[in-house]
């Protein structure tokens, strides 16, 4: 079987010995006669599979011990209005800082809920082609918390210095960097993530909670949207997503495997320098919308001079065996998405297709 080279933006690459390991476990889990999808989120066999995903969370990350992690379903999208739900009392304002179509929908959802305020806002013409400064963002010391999208998907920008929101917790949808590199966790208050990008499969919201936020959540919302109704059960309030929990170990056991995030960082800035590299000495060709600054690690986005020459680009790399390097629809263009499982030799190809593409 000949694998792809796999630049989809999510549902993203994974590592193959991940997968290779639940192929191997499919059909009889540690040896209990029957597939980790079929057993109880009561048993002690799936429970000992839960608790070894938290467990590899909280020791790549480093997560204090006074935050919770929960595996919660629904997506990041369904994170855009539980937050505010939570955290966004009547006579209380957030803040947003807009970088793009993620960040903008998470605005739009706190304003069904309550009266958020624009921050700072990069958009420019429908496109974001930077993320903002400290001192461009326009922060409310009484705010309820303060929101940011650390990458953008579409429009290819990245936070690569965490801003400074002093005593107002941080908010962070890091569902398209989460643990491309370490982090301190304790600069948040908390950190949400879709595991479709970085983390496994699809069906599963990572979320990382200042425990003392935890327990000023709201009360007043269903019990089911209420982060403590979750603390307070691990995550087993009621059935999990547990393919996707039983995914996320085996993809962060890789990761430690693989010498935990340090070394994350350094394929990952590897990666995204031989690819950025290219694609600067084909200036003549192609061209990158993003200040150089603001250049995501994980999402590389780029153009051609003529949607002809797009068109040619995207048919000769499928022909070679790349696949998901169509841009989305929104901005069109190309665009890699390079995340921790997509291998140094993939993208080391792209670069050298990139380099010879007019021969």
């Amino acid at each position: 079987m000949a694998r792809v080279m796999n630049f989809n933006a999510g549902p993203a690459a994974l590592p193959l010995a991940a997968l290779e390991r639940a192929q191997k476990e499919l059909i009889d889990f540690a040896g209990t006669g029957m597939s980790v999808m079929e057993h109880s989120h009561r048993g002690k066999a799936y429970e000992a599979v839960h608790n070894e995903a938290i467990g590899l969370v909280k020791e790549l990350y480093g997560v204090p011990d006074n935050y919770d992690i929960l595996l919660l379903q629904g997506g990041a999208s369904q994170q855009f209005a539980t937050v505010p739900m939570n955290f966004l009392p009547p006579g209380k304002s957030a803040d947003y800082v807009l970088t793009g179509v993620w960040a903008q929908k998470a605005y739009k959802e706190a304003k069904t809920l309550g009266t958020p305020r624009v921050a700072a806002n990069t958009e420019r013409d429908q496109r974001c082609t930077r993320v903002p400064k400290q001192a461009e963002l326009d922060l409310d010391p009484n705010a309820a918390y303060v929101h940011i999208t650390t990458n953008n998907t579409i429009f290819g920008t990245q936070w690569h210095q965490i801003p400074n929101t002093g005593s107002v917790p941080l908010v962070a949808d890091m569902s398209s960097d989460i643990m491309w590199r370490p982090e301190d966790v304790s600069k948040f208050g908390m950190i949400y993530a879709g595991a479709q990008k970085n983390l496994g499969p699809s069906g599963l919201v990572l979320v990382i909670l200042r425990k003392d936020l935890v327990a000023a959540g709201r009360k007043d919302i269903p019990v089911i949207f209420q982060y403590r109704t979750h603390a307070e059960t691990n995550s087993l309030y009621h059935t999990p997503p547990t393919f996707a929990i039983y995914m996320l170990r085996n993809v962060l056991d890789e990761v430690k495997r693989a010498g935990g995030l340090s070394a994350m960082e350094k394929l990952n800035r590897e990666k995204a320098t031989v690819l950025y590299d290219a694609l600067d000495a084909r200036a003549d060709s192609f061209t990158c919308p993003v200040e150089k600054d603001s250049r995501s690690v994980m999402n590389v986005v780029f153009t051609l001079k003529t949607p002809e020459l797009e068109a040619e680009f995207l048919a000769e790399a499928q022909k070679r065996g790349m696949v998901g390097l169509k841009g989305h629809r929104l901005v069109g263009g190309m665009r890699a998405s390079i995340y921790n499982s997509v291998p140094f030799e993939a993208v080391s190809s792209l670069a050298d297709f990139v380099l010879n593409f007019k021969k």
